[in-house]
């Protein structure tokens, strides 16, 4: 079954031709409900449901849900009949003569759900749902290590006694020292891991090399390792937020020489007074702040999951916040990285976090994005896989290095500018929120990882200029409700046949309109307006969708 009308997954399945990837949503939350948490769970479409052919990512939630399912569909299983064929020998004149002989056996198979096809070794629910996370699962891929991500998972090593073999969470160092530190320390939860003081061995570390281990794979799969049956990674850290304590394993430096994000308490667009005031005028024309040289970003993941039967990749986020908005933009390199997967046909879906509706104030983001923001980032993979076109009819000649008009410059190995657009260029803001139907522009960042110029509110609407003189419009994206230019990213769609399946959106717990619907109708608003070509997909818990 496919995604309805309004684009959010339905009861049954999300299905691509040919997929290569089945994705189970088990949480597709960003809370405040602990029952509906970030949980994914991945497989090969090339592999059977057998031992170490599901990974799963991030563990929010994780058993509970996995019950759930059977819980659901595990009254409509079937019986299917396995012939087994074996020979049995016979003596004849002193010779062994072997007869083939044929026995009818009945099976139980899931018949509906995420879990179709899987052969079931037992009668209950919680008992198969046990058997698929001590059996099929066998690495645990961990973007940070916030609680809606990891609880799920600390909780459920307590079904691992008695088993042959441990799980591995496999994760950047930064979130391993997290989880190492903070989880399985014998005070928050027993050490139930092969390292430190009281270490049981139920759980090994794996710690990847951000941005992918050279030294292992080939071709198009360097850089990966294999983290289940079919299935290799290789990652990337990206911001989510600003890390408020000095612990060194929490954050990453920025390559400034100061370094914010941002937290529940302090922004770098904002004082504690500005919050507290609401006023979202005195935010956006404020200087920015000097910020403590200590102050870290909060370390996330991204990661590209490749199969190996097709070569096929999918790309799966944690937790991020714009790259407009952060003083240490890691996000654009990810862009880069997807843009030559996407144009070479590779790249099938991304799955990307929307946490917020539109009227969330860019000052209390907590590290997370909104529709206007995330399609802004989305932008940025557009332009990238824009400067990878074929050029002057040669195909696969990439294209110049952008300039964007208002003067800024990038160097090759650069993903933000040499020098912020200056203070007279932000415009004061009339609004302190917006509202869904309007048209948005994110506010004026003192850094952009984009190579894109977004102009303001007072300017012409920004052209980015290549270096052979040809120009295209920027995508107008503005914040203060007014009534945009016409704008367009390309004359064609870069995105064009891409799944944007989005995923940790935060329930405000109120009436009116869900507010999966309320991102759903904002992210397709933005994107008539700017023309990516993507398709945009809420997730829901419980559902599969193919990629």
């Amino acid at each position: 079954m496919k995604a309805d009308g309004r684009g959010s997954a339905d009861a049954g399945t999300v299905q691509s031709a040919s997929p290569a990837f089945q994705i189970i949503i088990l949480g597709a939350g960003g809370g405040p409900k602990e029952d509906n948490v970030t949980g994914l769970l991945v497989r090969s479409t090339a592999r059977p449901w057998t031992r170490d052919s599901v990974l799963a990512v991030d563990a929010g939630v994780h058993l509970a849900a996995i019950i759930k399912i059977f819980e659901e569909h595990l009254p409509r299983a079937s019986l299917r009949k396995t012939t087994i064929t074996s020979a049995a020998a016979t003596l004849v004149n002193g010779d062994n003569l072997y007869t083939p002989t044929e026995t009818t056996k009945a099976k139980l198979y899931m018949s509906t759900g995420p879990f179709a096809n899987l052969e079931l070794p037992h009668e209950t629910a919680k008992a198969n749902a046990t058997y698929v996370f001590r059996s099929l699962i066998s690495t645990y891929l961990i973007t940070h290590p916030h609680l809606d991500h990891v609880a799920g998972f600390a909780i459920n090593t307590a079904a691992l006694q008695q088993t042959l073999r441990r799980k591995r969470v496999a994760a950047l160092p930064s979130t391993i020292e997290a989880i190492k530190e903070h989880i399985f320390n014998g005070i928050i939860w027993p050490n139930l891991s092969d390292e430190g003081e009281g270490a049981v061995g139920f759980v090994s570390y794996d710690r990847l090399v951000d941005g992918g281990n050279v030294a292992l794979g080939d071709g198009e799969g360097r850089g990966y390792i294999e983290v289940c049956d079919g299935l290799a990674v290789k990652g990337w850290s990206v911001s989510h937020g600003e890390c408020m304590r000095q612990i060194h394993h929490q954050g990453s430096y920025s390559s400034e020489s100061t370094e914010a994000g941002y937290s529940p308490y302090y922004s770098r667009r904002s004082s504690r007074k500005d919050m507290s005031s609401g006023s979202m005028d005195s935010i956006r024309s404020q200087s920015f702040p000097q910020v403590s040289p200590e102050k870290k970003a909060y370390d996330s993941a991204a990661y590209f999951l490749r199969d190996e039967h097709s070569g096929k990749e999918v790309l799966i986020f944690g937790d991020v916040e714009p790259d407009s908005v952060s003083l240490n933009p890691r996000t654009a390199r990810v862009w880069q990285d997807a843009a030559a997967k996407l144009s070479a046909g590779l790249l099938t879906g991304v799955l990307i976090e929307c946490s917020y509706d539109d009227s969330q104030p860019d000052g209390m983001l907590f590290g997370h994005l909104t529709p206007r923001h995330l399609v802004i980032e989305l932008g940025v993979l557009a332009s990238k896989v824009r400067a990878l076109a074929p050029q002057d009819g040669r195909p696969g000649s990439p294209r110049k290095r952008k300039r964007p008009s208002n003067g800024h410059k990038f160097s090759s190995d650069e993903t933000q500018p040499r020098r912020p657009p200056s203070r007279h260029h932000v415009r004061r803001r009339t609004r302190s929120s917006v509202s869904p139907s309007s048209s948005l522009r994110p506010e004026s960042p003192r850094h952009s990882s984009s190579e894109m110029a977004l102009t303001n509110d007072d300017a012409e609407l920004g052209s980015i200029v290549e270096e052979d003189g040809s120009s295209h419009k920027a995508p107008s994206i503005r914040q203060d409700g007014g009534e945009s230019k016409p704008s367009m990213i390309t004359t064609n769609k870069p995105l064009e046949g891409l799944k944007v399946i989005i995923i940790h959106v935060k329930d405000p717990l109120r009436d009116g309109p869900s507010i999966e619907e309320t991102i759903l109708q904002q992210l397709q608003e933005h994107e008539r307006e700017i023309q990516l070509g993507c398709t945009f997909i809420v997730s829901q818990s419980g559902t599969s969708i193919w990629l």
